[in-house]
């Protein structure tokens, strides 16, 4: 049996860490774990050892510690020190080709009746062709790749990847049991009704 060294972390989220070093099991456990139940810490350190052994999770263990993480105390701490500690750059709606600010008050005229607040808009720091966009709930803000800042890309393209995040915003993520729902039934409905969907999905699987 290895040494364990076990430690609360300032994380900026709900993060667990394990490491095999030098014979020792370096542990970092999230600081908002630090009042966890005894079964919730179990759990943890079930999940934990399972992965670094590559071995498998026992179910029981991962419903117990996705309950508890999406608990509404622990879910609403998470929120608040995401917003506090996460490094978020925040840069210009306006890009050398297309202004995300316009893209989104053009969508939520035509789809939203104008009804959603415009969150902050921002291109990514770098072209990432792995993330193409996504909603950031803790700063609010929907960031999109810089590598559609281009005059060869259509703005069907463009006006797609913000419409899905502003879908995000419309209908944020619920949890079913122990599951989160990211895209529910509601959501893809109203994705469906997007005028160039199949245009912008092939164009998007291409790139």
């Amino acid at each position: 049996m290895p040494e364990f060294k076990v430690t609360f972390y300032h994380f900026a989220n709900i993060n667990n860490t394990i490491r095999l070093r030098e014979g020792v099991l370096l542990v970092r456990l999230s600081d908002l774990l630090e009042a966890a139940p005894e079964s919730v810490l179990h759990a943890i350190a079930h999940i934990l050892l399972a992965k670094l052994y590559r071995k498998p999770i026992d179910s029981h263990h991962a419903v117990r510690y996705r309950r508890y993480v999406a608990s509404h105390d622990v879910a609403k701490q998470a929120h608040l020190i995401r917003q506090i500690r996460g490094r978020k750059k925040i840069g210009p709606s306006k890009g050398h080709v297309y202004d995300l600010d316009a893209i989104f008050e053009s969508l939520n005229t035509r789809f939203f009746h104008g009804l959603l607040a415009r969150p902050l808009m921002t291109w990514s720091a770098h072209h990432s062709k792995q993330s193409l966009g996504h909603y950031d709930p803790a700063h609010n803000a929907i960031v999109v790749s810089r590598v559609f800042d281009r005059v060869p890309v259509p703005l069907y393209a463009i006006e797609y990847l913000v419409y899905h995040e502003m879908l995000h915003l419309k209908h944020p993520v619920r949890l079913r049991g122990s599951r989160r729902c990211v895209h529910s039934r509601e959501f893809q409905a109203e994705e469906k009704l997007f005028p160039e969907l199949k245009e912008a999905l092939a164009y998007l699987k291409v790139m």
